[in-house]
């Protein structure tokens, strides 16, 4: 049986290298799944920041290497000879997208971001954007009675497109870029994505249904403010409120394109419980109020403008003989798109300058128009807007209860705020400029804010502790029937902490239903509008009363029937964690049983009255409340199953209370939750969906490969141009070659520009074939004609040197010739005096007497192992008959013949080759390839190789071999342990065994310098 190791050694794959492995595999797969991607989803741009192992928070540039990419999505419709009857439109995103929109502007998707979850029927910002947008068809999707967009690039049978389906195009478009940043092999999964606070459920699942479409998983939905505040923080510390001092509130002020917000944020530092002993120092965020108008920002000054133009654009006289209306000019599809990019663009402009001016040719029916406007003008025309700053800003203040006074700065950010009148309104509001900061960046804080939080949530970064504590935004109520009567109860206020939970009684002893809906203000007239948000069910109320009556005891009127429902960190909305119904029932007196009575006997068992006391302390410190029970899931079988577990494990609790003692029995509810307002798709719609999203991508790879080989097939046409016009092509083909070639780069230059621009991918594969056809022959000619003469001179070197390599073996060869033959006669000789030297190695009796002596002592060896001094003798009587030895030759003659006929046969092959190309021309094809020359050349090396590779073998195991004999013979004359007799014993046959291989080695020796000497 082999040793152990052995046996370990011959395992396919040990322990530990399978460990490695996981281990290895593990990191890597954590490594490309720990990228998460923080978005800032802005109405007019979408803007995003990656982190990832080696990138830590870099912003995602677009296709045309832009930071923030526009947020719009656009369809170009097929032409009428489109290559592929099957393909979808090509889609493009951001300014690529507007700049269609002078030409489809029925096709062009821009700031979607306010329709998300709106209801086509009276809504004033659904109606905003139809008039902004004349040229789109707005329809209502029949499942949801959501808004929805018929495109005109597909026929009239094709579904409408979901709000929630283009922003997807957009969100996937942006993952794609930020997949290119992080490298090959980068799949981002995870996203944190910011929200405006006044987004209620119903647009938070509309955004979440996006990601889902887009392949996003949402980890969290962070407020724009909050996100501010967290870019604010990562670079500064604030005053610590455990020492004393007292916390900073500062108001970060958002105005965007399409909202304004005021958040009000405390920032402090405190001391909290570390690992073990210690303490540390974190620093804490806290939204206290909130404040909005979803109808004032950049596009809502924009529209003044636009106004305006169209306003002077009526005094045209031009255009009054044209009978043409206001409403007629705004309806216009391109008219409306083109007065709309340059309102903005003037706006923009009178941020910084005095005045603006816009020019349009053929603005409406071939009239053309050219505007002017001031910053005063401007200004006037928006006064009504620098009131409704001061609303937003107040109703944020009254929220957390603080004045202007309490605020140490104002944060802004947005791209409206650049606006000269808003920073001077902000100033008025707070009676102090200093406190007006830009001490962000003002279009990214929001996007590194959201990818840092995203990194606290991944477990694969450690960022600064920095906690954060959102606020719900929306008051949160429920709603139920009692005694036939709608009740009502608020849970939650909008300053509540997201993440809170709250334990909500409810006096049902029979199964029920209650709703879960947010309470939205209404920013025009201070009405409350209810947003539904779930509906609860319970499946085992009843049940579950009945067996707490039944099996202990308890009276209806004792019995509570409780709820624990959280805002979810999520995104704070409100959940429902666990259901429980419960009664307090008299604990029973603990009766003692056979070991209780073997205790007595002896004085260990309780002795009444000392230690009474002592008992119910401990019983009072071990209770543990209802509401710290173990959470149950929502689906039926597992709270089912949650039931039984907690009844039995009170039921198994032994009371050892005295009489009159209480105790709480718990049985876990199963309920089921029905999500109301906002609706999924259903699995159907969804299917559709996603089924078109995955065409639309196919559609793109194939395109995109289509304008590879169109652009493969235009650069090789003018190349081959200038390949006619080179000597060294021209010297390699003939003239009926060049013009072939010419005429076919004529035919293929005219189709390709006609029917070669909508010609499949196929077909253009086939022209690029036909062509390199032509000239790959050519080419090949050029490229042997340049790499030949390199290769044959390699060649020949490599035969001059194998021709010495054969006259070295030549020599080699009759040396060990003459060598075995020498050692034969030696043989002969020695074999004659055999007798003599036998007669020598008769023992003595002294000798022999000294064995037996020796053998007497043998018992007492340590070691079974032979001895040394056999092991001596045995050596002793090898040298006292010394034989002739001879190492076999390095080289044989068989070696010799292998090698001249591999060199014969290759320099005939050459000289060959070289006869027959000497008498082609250059235009011929060559009959002596570079490919053959090199082939041959190592295949001469490789005879060579093969030959010197043995001879370092043989010369390896003729040292290897010698040394280790004597290094084996020592090891054991050294390590035995007998008497100093063996000892000095072991020692002589040890010189006489050295003596011995030293003198066998010798032919090894003179075979060795003969290789030196090659």
């Amino acid at each position: 049986m082999a040793a152990p190791g052995r046996r370990r050694a011959n395992l396919p794959m040990s322990t530990l290298t399978i460990l490695l492995c996981c281990i290895f595999l593990f990191t890597s797969t954590a490594s490309a799944a720990s990228a998460v991607l923080g978005i800032d989803l802005g109405t007019e741009y979408l803007k995003a920041a990656l982190v990832k192992p080696g990138i830590p928070f870099e912003i995602v540039l677009s296709k045309d290497s832009k930071r923030k990419e526009t947020s719009a999505v656009a369809f170009k419709p097929l032409g009428p000879s489109s290559a592929d009857a099957k393909a979808f439109p090509e889609r493009l995103y951001g300014s690529d997208a507007l700049a269609l929109a002078a030409r489809f502007p029925g096709d062009v998707y821009p700031n979607l971001k306010p329709l998300l979850g709106a209801i086509l029927k009276d809504n004033d910002i659904v109606d905003e954007y139809v008039a902004r947008h004349p040229a789109l068809d707005v329809v209502r999707d029949e499942e949801r009675h959501t808004v929805a967009f018929k495109s005109q690039s597909f026929a009239d049978k094709e579904d409408p497109f979901l709000v929630e389906e283009l922003l997807a195009m957009e969100l996937k478009n942006v993952r794609e870029n930020a997949e290119i940043l992080g490298g090959q092999g980068t799949v981002i999964r995870d996203a944190v994505v910011t929200v405006p606070a006044s987004f209620t459920a119903t647009e938070k699942r509309a955004l979440e249904l996006a990601a889902e479409l887009a392949g996003l998983r949402i980890l969290s939905l962070v407020s724009d403010g909050m996100a501010v505040g967290l870019n604010y923080a990562t670079s500064r510390t604030f005053p610590s409120v455990s020492a004393g001092e007292k916390p900073e509130y500062h108001l970060v002020f958002d105005m965007g394109a399409g909202s304004t917000s005021a958040t009000v944020l405390r920032f402090q530092a405190m001391e909290v419980k570390d690992v073990g002993r210690f303490n540390k120092t974190v620093q804490d965020i806290a939204v206290l109020g909130l404040g909005w108008d979803n109808t004032l920002g950049g596009d809502a000054m924009n529209g003044i403008v636009v106004d305006d133009m169209v306003e002077r654009f009526m005094d045209s006289p031009r255009l009054k003989q044209l009978g043409a209306t206001k409403e007629k000019v705004k309806s216009h599809g391109r008219t409306a798109s083109k007065l709309l990019k340059e309102a903005e663009r003037v706006r923009q402009i009178l941020s910084a300058n005095a005045d603006s001016i816009a020019s349009f040719e053929g603005l409406y029916e071939d009239v053309d128009f050219k505007y002017k406007i001031t910053r005063a003008d401007f200004e006037k025309l928006t006064a009504s807007y620098a009131d409704r700053i001061e609303v937003v800003v107040q109703n944020a203040l009254d929220m957390a209860k603080l004045t202007t006074k309490d605020i140490n700065s104002v944060i802004l950010h947005g791209g409206a705020i650049r606006t000269p009148f808003v920073q001077k309104k902000l100033e008025s509001i707070l009676g102090d400029a200093g406190k007006v900061r830009g001490n962000v960046n003002s279009d990214e804080a929001a996007v590194f804010g959201a990818a840092f939080k995203g990194a606290g949530i991944s477990p694969s970064f450690r960022v600064k502790d920095i906690r954060n504590a959102e606020a719900a935004g929306h008051a949160v109520a429920a709603r139920w029937v009692a005694d036939g009567k709608d009740r009502q109860q608020k849970l939650f206020l909008p300053t509540s902490r997201v993440g809170a939970e709250k334990q909500v009684p409810f006096k049902k002893v029979e199964d029920f239903s209650f709703s879960l809906f947010q309470q939205k203000p209404s920013s025009a007239d201070g009405l409350v509008f209810e947003v539904p948000v779930i509906k609860v069910q319970t499946q085992n109320l009843t049940s579950s009363v009945a067996q707490l009556i039944d099996q202990f005891g308890c009276s209806a009127d004792a019995i509570d029937t409780k709820f624990s429902i959280r805002l979810s960190p999520k995104d704070g909305l409100p959940e429902v964690l666990q259901g429980t119904v419960s009664c307090e029932v008299d604990a029973p007196e603990k009766k003692g049983g056979m070991v209780d009575d073997v205790k007595g006997f002896f004085g260990f068992g309780s002795k009444k009255g000392e230690q009474e006391s002592l008992k119910q302390d401990s019983e009072a410190e071990e209770e543990i409340p209802a509401e710290t029970e173990t959470e149950s899931t929502t689906s039926a079988s597992t709270s089912t199953s949650s039931t039984s577990v907690a009844s039995s494990s009170t039921s198994a609790v032994p009371s050892v209370k005295s009489a009159g003692a209480k105790k709480t029995e718990v049985i876990n509810l199963s309920f089921t939750i029905e999500q109301e307002g906002h609706l999924q798709p259903s699995g159907a719609e969804l299917k559709r969906i996603k089924e078109r999203l995955a065409a639309f991508d196919a559609s793109d790879l194939s395109r995109l490969l289509r304008e590879e080989s169109f652009n493969t097939l235009e650069a090789f046409t003018y190349r081959a141009r200038d390949l006619l016009d080179d000597e060294a092509f021209i010297s390699a083909s003939t003239s009926t070659e060049r013009s072939e070639i010419e005429s076919q780069l004529s035919d293929t230059s005219e189709w390709l520009y006609d029917e070669g621009a909508s010609a499949p991918r196929d077909v253009l594969d086939a022209r690029l074939k036909s062509l390199t056809d032509l000239t790959g022959p050519v080419q090949r000619r050029i490229q042997e004609t340049n790499r030949r003469p390199a290769l044959i001179e390699n060649l020949q070197e490599a035969l001059n040197r194998t021709k010495q390599f054969i006259a070295v073996v030549e020599g080699h060869v009759k040396r060990a010739e003459e060598a075995a033959s020498s050692s034969a006669s030696s043989a002969s000789s020695s074999s004659s005096s055999s007798p003599s030297s036998s007669s020598s190695t008769t023992p003595t009796p002294s000798s022999s007497s000294s064995a037996q002596q020796e053998d007497d002592f043998a018992d007492l060896e340590d070691e079974p192992t032979s001895s040394p001094s056999s092991t001596s003798e045995s050596t002793t009587t090898t040298s006292t008959t010394p034989t002739p030895s001879f190492t076999p030759p390095v080289y044989s003659a068989e070696d010799l013949d292998s090698l001249s006929t591999a060199y014969d046969s290759i320099k005939t092959w050459l000289t060959s080759k070289l006869a027959e190309q000497d008498r082609l021309t250059a235009h011929d094809d060559p009959v002596l390839l570079s490919a053959d020359v090199d082939a041959k050349a190592q295949e001469l090396d490789k005879v060579i190789m093969d030959l010197v590779s043995r001879q370092m073998r043989s010369r390896g195991s003729n040292y290897g071999g010698s040394g280790g004999s004597g290094g084996k013979s020592s090891g054991k004359a050294s390590g035995g342990k007998s008497k100093s007799k063996k000892a000095k014993k072991s020692k002589t046959t040890s010189a006489s065994s050295s003596s011995s291989s030293s003198s066998t080695s010798t032919p090894a020796s003179s075979s060795t310098k003969s290789h030196d000497e090659l």
